[in-house]
């Protein structure tokens, strides 16, 4: 049974930082390409970040660049966002995603959130 849960959202001032984490089971986790999606009220769910099997490769939303970083620990199973000059713009539901090589397999975690207000 496939299980992607995140945790570590919350409320947080603007400006301040927050760590995401996503806990995966049932698949081979090393294998897949892990992204950080959010949506936003109204709005259609966006790319925020990604990271190759192997960690070497990641890129960003050019909104979110140079202020989150995606990072994974394979033997943990585990994928992390550090977001940091948080925006209140960054407010959403941020949902972790993992996609198989080929594509074929996709799946999707149940979503935490996050907002950034005073």
């Amino acid at each position: 049974q496939v299980q992607l849960v995140e945790s570590g959202g919350g409320l947080v001032q603007p400006g301040g930082s927050l760590r995401l984490s996503c806990a995966a089971s049932g698949f081979t986790f090393s294998r897949y390409t892990m992204s950080w999606y959010r949506q936003a009220p109204g709005k259609e769910r966006e790319l925020v970040a990604g990271i190759s099997w192997s960690g070497v490769d990641a890129n960003y939303a050019a909104s979110v660049k140079g202020r989150f970083t995606i990072s994974r620990e394979n033997p943990k199973n585990t994928v992390y966002l550090q977001m940091a000059s948080l925006k209140p713009e960054d407010t959403a539901v941020y949902y972790c995603n993992a996609e198989s090589p080929t594509g074929y397999n996709n799946y999707w975690g149940q979503g935490t959130q996050v907002t950034v207000s005073s």
